[in-house]
């Protein structure tokens, strides 16, 4: 029974949508949302052969947290170092970071919260090896982001998705 109505979530969120950007709740705008919402859903499946089945709600709104919080952080940071002029070169680097995690949903999420924290870029993933190769601008620390990066967001991610 839970497997059915997690199916009708995805259709009935596009159906909600398309009544609220239409702004009308007619029975022909109603018919054509649903027909529109049962189209791409299945499409969508299709689509992501892998599905995710997310656990810990709670975990996931306090990584989100975090995550928000880095980014106005790290944005401060950027901004800082731009400004004073310093030379980029002097502190930044690459550093490798094993991660234990392997799911591959865990996996984009962090390549996400990576990519979305200024300063930092993922440039490389060793699935061989389980190896995350890390762009840092401000690479003061490695044992600093190495901390952030497996303490702060790979465990609660393999919580989530693992």
């Amino acid at each position: 029974m839970k497997r059915y109505l997690n199916q009708l979530v995805l259709p009935l969120v596009l159906l909600a949508l398309w009544l609220f950007l239409n702004d009308s709740l007619s029975p022909g705008q109603i018919a054509l949302g649903a027909a529109l919402a049962l189209l791409l859903a299945w499409a969508a499946k299709r689509l992501r052969p892998m599905q995710a089945y997310p656990k810990k709600p709670l975990t996931a709104a306090r990584l989100i947290g975090h995550v928000v919080k880095d980014i106005v952080r790290s944005n401060i940071a950027v901004a800082l170092i731009i400004c004073k002029g310093n030379k980029v070169d002097d502190f930044s680097g690459f550093l490798k970071i094993p991660l234990r995690m392997r799911d591959p949903h865990g996996l984009a999420a962090l390549a996400c919260i990576v990519t979305y924290t200024p300063g930092t870029v993922w440039s490389d993933y060793s699935e061989q090896d389980g190896i995350l190769t890390l762009h840092v601008l401000d690479l003061k620390d490695e044992d600093h982001w190495r901390h952030i990066i497996q303490d702060r967001y790979e465990s609660p991610l393999m919580e989530i998705f693992e």
